[in-house]
Protein backbone atom coordinates (compact mmCIF):
# COMPACT_ATOMS: atom_id res chain seq x y z
CA UNK A 1 0.00 0.00 0.00
CA UNK A 2 1.37 3.40 -0.96
CA UNK A 3 0.90 6.39 1.27
CA UNK A 4 1.94 8.98 -1.28
CA UNK A 5 4.41 11.78 -0.93
CA UNK A 6 4.98 12.63 2.79
CA UNK A 7 5.57 16.32 1.91
CA UNK A 8 2.23 16.66 0.14
CA UNK A 9 -0.35 18.13 2.59
CA UNK A 10 -3.19 16.83 0.41
CA UNK A 11 -1.90 13.27 0.27
CA UNK A 12 -2.93 10.45 2.54
CA UNK A 13 -1.04 10.55 5.81
CA UNK A 14 0.72 7.68 7.51
CA UNK A 15 -0.55 6.12 10.72
CA UNK A 16 -0.46 8.36 13.78
CA UNK A 17 1.76 11.16 12.44
CA UNK A 18 0.06 14.55 12.40
CA UNK A 19 -0.06 16.17 9.01
CA UNK A 20 0.66 19.68 7.87
CA UNK A 21 -1.96 22.19 6.87
CA UNK A 22 -4.93 21.40 9.08
CA UNK A 23 -5.05 21.38 12.88
CA UNK A 24 -5.05 17.96 14.48
CA UNK A 25 -6.81 16.94 17.67
CA UNK A 26 -4.47 16.54 20.61
CA UNK A 27 -4.70 13.30 22.56
CA UNK A 28 -6.79 13.48 25.70
CA UNK A 29 -4.95 14.78 28.76
CA UNK A 30 -2.45 16.82 26.70
CA UNK A 31 -3.05 20.60 26.70
CA UNK A 32 -3.61 22.04 23.26
CA UNK A 33 -1.08 24.53 21.97
CA UNK A 34 -1.84 26.93 19.11
CA UNK A 35 0.24 27.29 15.99
CA UNK A 36 3.18 29.68 15.78
CA UNK A 37 4.53 31.30 18.92
CA UNK A 38 3.76 29.98 22.38
CA UNK A 39 0.92 31.65 24.21
CA UNK A 40 1.74 34.72 26.24
CA UNK A 41 0.72 34.90 29.89
CA UNK A 42 -2.50 36.81 30.54
CA UNK A 43 -2.09 40.58 30.80
CA UNK A 44 -2.40 41.85 34.35
CA UNK A 45 -2.48 45.37 35.68
CA UNK A 46 0.96 46.41 36.84
CA UNK A 47 4.00 48.40 35.86
CA UNK A 48 4.35 48.57 32.10
CA UNK A 49 0.93 47.08 31.44
CA UNK A 50 -2.03 49.05 30.13
CA UNK A 51 -4.00 48.90 33.38
CA UNK A 52 -1.21 50.35 35.50
CA UNK A 53 -0.64 49.54 39.16
CA UNK A 54 -3.70 48.81 41.26
CA UNK A 55 -2.06 49.82 44.55
CA UNK A 56 -0.18 53.05 45.20
CA UNK A 57 3.59 52.36 45.04
CA UNK A 58 5.67 52.90 48.18
CA UNK A 59 7.51 55.93 46.82
CA UNK A 60 4.24 57.66 45.94
CA UNK A 61 2.84 56.84 49.39
CA UNK A 62 5.98 58.34 50.95
CA UNK A 63 5.61 61.48 48.81
CA UNK A 64 2.01 61.81 49.98
CA UNK A 65 3.06 61.53 53.64
CA UNK A 66 5.79 64.13 53.05
CA UNK A 67 3.18 66.50 51.59
CA UNK A 68 1.19 66.12 54.80
CA UNK A 69 4.35 66.86 56.81
CA UNK A 70 4.98 69.96 54.68
CA UNK A 71 1.37 71.03 55.35
CA UNK A 72 1.96 70.58 59.09
CA UNK A 73 5.13 72.66 58.94
CA UNK A 74 3.23 75.30 57.00
CA UNK A 75 0.64 75.40 59.78
CA UNK A 76 3.41 76.04 62.31
CA UNK A 77 4.74 78.78 60.00
CA UNK A 78 1.29 80.37 59.76
CA UNK A 79 1.07 80.48 63.55
CA UNK A 80 4.59 81.94 63.94
CA UNK A 81 4.11 84.58 61.23
CA UNK A 82 0.69 85.52 62.62
CA UNK A 83 2.02 85.90 66.18
CA UNK A 84 5.01 87.93 64.91
CA UNK A 85 2.76 90.21 62.82
CA UNK A 86 0.45 90.74 65.80
CA UNK A 87 3.45 91.53 68.04
CA UNK A 88 4.77 94.07 65.54
CA UNK A 89 1.33 95.71 65.38
CA UNK A 90 1.22 95.79 69.19
CA UNK A 91 4.68 97.44 69.29
CA UNK A 92 3.46 99.98 66.76
CA UNK A 93 0.83 101.17 69.22
CA UNK A 94 3.26 101.39 72.16
CA UNK A 95 3.13 104.91 73.62
CA UNK A 96 6.88 105.12 74.25
CA UNK A 97 7.72 104.34 70.61
CA UNK A 98 5.04 106.45 68.87
CA UNK A 99 7.36 109.44 68.56
CA UNK A 100 10.22 107.46 66.93
CA UNK A 101 9.62 107.95 63.19
CA UNK A 102 12.27 105.45 62.07
CA UNK A 103 10.80 102.73 64.29
CA UNK A 104 7.30 103.45 63.01
CA UNK A 105 8.48 103.15 59.38
CA UNK A 106 10.21 99.85 60.19
CA UNK A 107 7.12 98.54 61.99
CA UNK A 108 4.84 99.51 59.10
CA UNK A 109 7.09 97.71 56.64
CA UNK A 110 7.70 94.67 58.87
CA UNK A 111 4.05 94.28 59.77
CA UNK A 112 3.01 94.24 56.12
CA UNK A 113 5.73 91.76 55.18
CA UNK A 114 4.84 89.46 58.07
CA UNK A 115 1.14 89.50 57.17
CA UNK A 116 2.12 88.80 53.54
CA UNK A 117 4.21 85.80 54.68
CA UNK A 118 1.26 84.62 56.77
CA UNK A 119 -1.11 84.73 53.79
CA UNK A 120 1.46 83.01 51.57
CA UNK A 121 2.00 80.27 54.18
CA UNK A 122 -1.77 79.67 54.37
CA UNK A 123 -2.04 79.40 50.57
CA UNK A 124 0.97 77.03 50.40
CA UNK A 125 -0.56 74.94 53.20
CA UNK A 126 -3.84 74.61 51.28
CA UNK A 127 -1.91 73.75 48.09
CA UNK A 128 0.01 70.95 49.85
CA UNK A 129 -3.20 69.53 51.36
CA UNK A 130 -5.04 69.56 48.01
CA UNK A 131 -2.14 67.74 46.32
CA UNK A 132 -1.94 65.13 49.09
CA UNK A 133 -5.69 64.49 49.01
CA UNK A 134 -5.78 64.01 45.23
CA UNK A 135 -2.93 61.46 45.08
CA UNK A 136 -5.37 58.55 45.11
CA UNK A 137 -7.24 59.56 41.95
CA UNK A 138 -5.05 62.13 40.26
CA UNK A 139 -3.67 61.86 36.75
CA UNK A 140 -0.54 63.08 35.02
CA UNK A 141 -1.51 66.74 35.53
CA UNK A 142 -1.41 66.21 39.29
CA UNK A 143 2.00 64.55 38.95
CA UNK A 144 3.41 67.54 37.02
CA UNK A 145 1.84 69.99 39.48
CA UNK A 146 3.37 68.09 42.41
CA UNK A 147 6.80 68.17 40.76
CA UNK A 148 6.50 71.94 40.23
CA UNK A 149 5.29 72.36 43.83
CA UNK A 150 8.29 70.35 45.07
CA UNK A 151 10.79 72.39 43.07
CA UNK A 152 9.35 75.75 44.18
CA UNK A 153 9.16 74.59 47.81
CA UNK A 154 12.80 73.46 47.68
CA UNK A 155 13.88 76.82 46.27
CA UNK A 156 11.87 78.74 48.89
CA UNK A 157 13.40 76.54 51.58
CA UNK A 158 16.83 77.70 50.49
CA UNK A 159 15.92 81.37 50.09
CA UNK A 160 14.48 83.39 51.88
CA UNK A 161 13.73 80.93 54.72
CA UNK A 162 17.21 79.46 55.10
CA UNK A 163 17.15 78.55 58.79
CA UNK A 164 13.62 77.21 58.95
CA UNK A 165 13.50 76.01 55.36
CA UNK A 166 16.06 73.20 55.49
CA UNK A 167 13.45 70.59 56.42
CA UNK A 168 11.13 71.96 53.74
CA UNK A 169 13.93 71.72 51.18
CA UNK A 170 14.76 68.09 51.98
CA UNK A 171 11.09 67.04 52.01
CA UNK A 172 10.34 68.90 48.78
CA UNK A 173 13.30 67.29 46.98
CA UNK A 174 12.17 63.83 48.14
CA UNK A 175 8.57 64.50 47.02
CA UNK A 176 9.81 65.58 43.61
CA UNK A 177 12.06 62.54 43.21
CA UNK A 178 9.45 60.01 44.36
CA UNK A 179 6.73 61.41 42.11
CA UNK A 180 9.07 61.74 39.10
CA UNK A 181 10.34 58.12 39.30
CA UNK A 182 9.01 55.44 36.95
CA UNK A 183 6.65 53.91 39.52
CA UNK A 184 5.22 57.38 40.16
CA UNK A 185 4.78 57.81 36.42
CA UNK A 186 3.01 54.44 36.21
CA UNK A 187 0.71 55.37 39.12
CA UNK A 188 -0.34 58.77 37.79
CA UNK A 189 -0.70 57.56 34.16
CA UNK A 190 -2.72 54.45 34.99
CA UNK A 191 -6.18 53.91 33.56
CA UNK A 192 -8.70 55.48 35.85
CA UNK A 193 -11.72 53.46 36.93
CA UNK A 194 -14.99 55.03 35.74
CA UNK A 195 -16.92 56.79 38.47
CA UNK A 196 -20.57 55.79 38.76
Amino acid sequence: MSFGDPNNPQGQQQGGQPGYGYPQQAPQGVPQQGYGYPQAPPVQGGYGYPGGPTEMPGGVKAARVMLWVIAGLQLIGVILFGVAAAAVNAAKNDETLKDDAQFQDLVDYSGGVLWGFTVFAVLWLVFAVVLAVKFGKGGNGLRVTTIVFGVITAILGIYPFVLFGLVHTVLAILVTVFVAKSDGDAWFNRQQQPQY
